[in-house]
Protein backbone atom coordinates (compact mmCIF):
# COMPACT_ATOMS: atom_id res chain seq x y z
CA UNK A 1 0.00 0.00 0.00
CA UNK A 2 1.62 3.41 -1.11
CA UNK A 3 1.40 6.59 1.09
CA UNK A 4 -0.22 10.08 -0.04
CA UNK A 5 2.84 12.36 -0.08
CA UNK A 6 2.00 16.15 0.90
CA UNK A 7 4.45 18.51 -0.31
CA UNK A 8 5.19 21.40 2.32
CA UNK A 9 6.80 24.90 0.94
CA UNK A 10 7.87 26.76 3.30
CA UNK A 11 7.98 30.37 3.48
CA UNK A 12 11.58 30.84 1.42
CA UNK A 13 9.89 28.46 -1.57
CA UNK A 14 11.93 25.48 0.13
CA UNK A 15 10.32 22.36 -0.87
CA UNK A 16 10.03 19.12 1.35
CA UNK A 17 8.11 15.92 0.25
CA UNK A 18 6.83 13.61 2.99
CA UNK A 19 4.82 10.02 3.23
CA UNK A 20 1.59 10.52 5.49
CA UNK A 21 -0.31 8.11 6.96
CA UNK A 22 -4.02 7.73 5.80
CA UNK A 23 -5.90 8.81 9.19
CA UNK A 24 -3.74 10.90 10.27
CA UNK A 25 -3.33 14.84 10.41
CA UNK A 26 -1.39 16.73 8.44
CA UNK A 27 -0.05 18.55 11.49
CA UNK A 28 1.30 15.08 12.87
CA UNK A 29 2.41 13.95 9.48
CA UNK A 30 4.32 17.95 9.81
CA UNK A 31 5.31 17.19 13.52
CA UNK A 32 6.56 13.25 12.40
CA UNK A 33 8.69 14.10 9.53
CA UNK A 34 10.18 17.66 11.58
CA UNK A 35 9.02 19.96 8.91
CA UNK A 36 10.18 24.02 9.85
CA UNK A 37 6.97 26.05 10.48
CA UNK A 38 4.19 23.93 12.14
CA UNK A 39 4.47 24.96 15.81
CA UNK A 40 1.11 22.90 16.72
CA UNK A 41 1.67 24.29 20.49
CA UNK A 42 -1.70 22.97 21.36
CA UNK A 43 -0.55 19.59 19.74
CA UNK A 44 -3.79 19.40 17.94
CA UNK A 45 -7.03 20.50 20.10
CA UNK A 46 -7.62 23.72 17.28
CA UNK A 47 -6.91 25.66 20.89
CA UNK A 48 -4.22 27.43 18.89
CA UNK A 49 -3.06 28.56 15.38
CA UNK A 50 0.15 27.46 15.37
CA UNK A 51 -0.43 25.29 12.67
CA UNK A 52 -1.54 27.60 10.05
CA UNK A 53 -1.21 26.75 6.36
CA UNK A 54 -2.00 27.83 3.20
CA UNK A 55 -3.77 25.00 0.91
CA UNK A 56 -2.60 25.56 -2.88
CA UNK A 57 -5.45 26.48 -5.20
CA UNK A 58 -5.77 23.04 -7.21
CA UNK A 59 -6.56 21.50 -3.66
CA UNK A 60 -8.99 23.79 -2.01
CA UNK A 61 -11.97 21.64 -3.08
CA UNK A 62 -10.82 18.38 -1.67
CA UNK A 63 -9.42 19.72 1.26
CA UNK A 64 -12.49 21.99 2.25
CA UNK A 65 -13.14 25.05 3.54
CA UNK A 66 -12.54 25.70 7.26
CA UNK A 67 -15.33 24.63 9.73
CA UNK A 68 -16.92 27.37 11.78
CA UNK A 69 -14.96 26.77 14.89
CA UNK A 70 -11.31 26.14 12.89
CA UNK A 71 -12.11 29.95 11.06
CA UNK A 72 -12.85 31.39 14.21
CA UNK A 73 -9.55 30.25 16.00
CA UNK A 74 -7.99 31.13 12.40
CA UNK A 75 -8.63 34.83 13.45
CA UNK A 76 -5.89 34.00 15.91
CA UNK A 77 -3.17 33.31 13.39
CA UNK A 78 -0.06 35.30 13.66
CA UNK A 79 0.32 36.26 9.55
CA UNK A 80 -2.05 36.59 6.80
CA UNK A 81 -5.40 34.39 6.52
CA UNK A 82 -6.29 34.05 3.13
CA UNK A 83 -9.44 31.65 1.88
CA UNK A 84 -7.03 29.08 1.45
CA UNK A 85 -6.13 29.10 4.92
CA UNK A 86 -6.84 26.14 7.00
CA UNK A 87 -5.31 24.64 10.71
CA UNK A 88 -3.10 21.93 9.39
CA UNK A 89 -4.42 19.50 12.68
CA UNK A 90 -7.99 19.79 11.03
CA UNK A 91 -7.58 18.12 7.58
CA UNK A 92 -7.61 14.77 7.44
CA UNK A 93 -4.97 12.54 5.24
CA UNK A 94 -6.94 10.27 2.56
CA UNK A 95 -5.88 8.86 -0.20
CA UNK A 96 -7.64 11.31 -2.48
CA UNK A 97 -5.59 13.77 -1.15
CA UNK A 98 -2.02 12.65 -2.34
CA UNK A 99 -0.19 14.82 -3.88
CA UNK A 100 -1.62 17.79 -1.20
CA UNK A 101 0.35 21.18 -1.12
CA UNK A 102 0.37 23.07 1.64
CA UNK A 103 2.21 26.86 1.64
CA UNK A 104 3.23 27.42 5.13
CA UNK A 105 3.28 30.54 6.39
CA UNK A 106 6.16 33.40 7.62
CA UNK A 107 5.64 32.69 11.31
CA UNK A 108 3.90 31.00 13.37
CA UNK A 109 3.44 32.94 16.84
Amino acid sequence: MTMPKITFISADGTAQTVDARTGDNVMQTALAQGIEGITAECGGAMACATCHAYVADDWADKVGPATGAEADMLDFAACEVTPSSRLSCQITITEELDGLVLRLPETQI
